[in-house]
């Protein structure tokens, strides 16, 4: 639609020639919405002032003006550009026929990520998934409305996290991001900039491959032994997962009552993990199955869990508090001390972590002619994953498994002209 002309807004020459104040000079766009300029003694801005549909009015600075910069339709506006990212702002659009959202002020990256997190927190899923990233975004991209924001920028702030993380941490922060995004595009019409998240923050290929670090058995137990030195109940949680194989955040679930002691055939009632969960993720992380453990370790858990109520946590810090609170992950709570174990039995922090039990354990049983399915099963993954994440460990089981049916007869008579090889 036709853009209102303005002659005070419309060139840097005729806006510089305005007083310098604090309040605005406006420009009607339509009904409900106006724009602002703000003359300052630097570069001014530009601003909406918008209904909210209940007889007030919300107000938002949302770029800068080209008063001395040329207009790049990001950051810097022009006057043309200022009112398009105005009506994108309140109405989705140069449509002034969107009443819907019109109340209602726009969501920043800064608010929709805080929304992801009240609606991971519903569905019982991690809300580190959400304050992680966070940490990585600047304050600019925060401050910024989703509709405004460019695949350009979004795009510059992945490649720059590759200076200080691996491609696949990249990756996961971007998922997160993507997920935050979609859900306040999903709440709001006027957000029609998909592509802009799609292509800016599109995943990095080559970053899937896994490094997994597989432990020799008698290496697994050193990192166990040094745990528990450290201290107590780091060392039960890190012989939980050395025994098990289960993931840090499935074991920091377990409940007194998940322990079933037996005298010959002890065992755990492991949580789900709530990966792969959807909208179904909080029904499916309140599932068990069972995990076999060894008596040894089973003594051990039934000690710390004496005179503990049923659903109270199996496993806990020296503190009494349980592992991954206030939305932090489990790591948060073990890395500096895991670290220093680590270290002190000659092996590099940087490589190795808790994870390596899990492989270490998945890969154990790969080579000891336990079935696929039954390890997919008890590590609560599936056999895909299995295969694509550990065939070349397959591949050397099924090497050895196939050797001993390997067909052996008595060599023929060799002719009168062959030479037989010496050895």
């Amino acid at each position: 639609m036709p853009k209102p002309r303005n002659s005070s807004l419309e060139t840097p020459t005729a806006r510089l020639r305005l007083p310098i104040k604090k309040r605005p000079h406006w420009q009607r766009l339509g009904p409900g919405l106006s724009l602002g300029y703000r003359r300052n003694e630097g570069t001014g801005t530009w601003s909406i002032r918008a209904s909210d549909g209940r007889g007030g009015e919300w107000l938002k600075k949302f770029g800068i003006a080209d008063d001395y910069e040329t207009a790049d339709g990001k950051g810097v506006l022009d006057y043309s550009q200022a009112i398009t990212a105005a009506r994108k702002l309140v109405r989705g659009g140069d449509d002034d026929d969107v009443p819907e959202e019109q109340g209602n002020k726009p969501v920043t990256l800064d608010i929709a990520m805080t929304r992801y997190e009240y609606d991971l927190t519903a569905r019982g899923a991690n809300v580190y998934n959400a304050r992680t990233p966070r940490g990585h975004l600047t304050a600019a991209l925060l401050s910024k409305p989703v509709p405004l924001l460019g695949a350009q920028e979004l795009r510059k702030w992945r490649d720059g996290l590759l200076a200080k993380m691996a491609p696949a941490s990249v990756n996961r922060h971007c998922k997160n991001i993507i997920a935050a995004l979609n859900l306040a595009a999903s709440q709001d019409q006027r957000i029609r900039n998909r592509h802009a998240w799609q292509t800016g923050l599109q995943m990095l290929p080559d970053a899937t491959e896994a490094n997994n670090v597989i432990l020799p058995d008698d290496h697994v137990s050193k990192l166990v032994t040094a745990s528990y030195v450290r201290d107590e109940m780091l060392g039960l949680l890190m012989d939980v997962l050395a025994v098990t194989g289960t993931r840090p955040s499935q074991a920091a679930r377990l409940n007194v009552r998940d322990l079933v002691m037996h005298k010959s055939e002890p065992k755990l009632m492991m949580p789900k993990s709530g990966k792969g969960g959807g909208r179904n993720r909080s029904r499916k992380r309140v599932e068990r199955y069972s995990v076999p453990i060894t008596q040894a370790l089973a003594i051990k858990l039934a000690k710390t869990a004496v005179g503990r109520p049923a659903h109270a946590p199996l496993l806990v810090q020296s503190n009494g508090k349980s592992w991954g609170l206030d939305g932090k992950g489990v790591s948060d709570d073990y890395r500096e001390d895991i670290t220093e174990v680590i270290k002190s039995i000659g092996l590099d922090p940087n490589e190795v972590t808790p994870y390596a039990l899990r492989h270490s354990s998945i890969v154990r049983q790969l080579l000891r002619n336990v079935p696929v399915r039954v390890v997919a099963a008890t590590h609560n993954t599936s056999v895909a994953e299995i295969e694509r994440t550990y065939s070349k460990y397959i591949t050397e089981h099924s090497d050895a498994v196939s050797r001993r049916a390997l067909l052996h007869h008595d060599a023929a008579p060799l002719a009168d002209n062959v030479v037989a090889l010496a050895g």
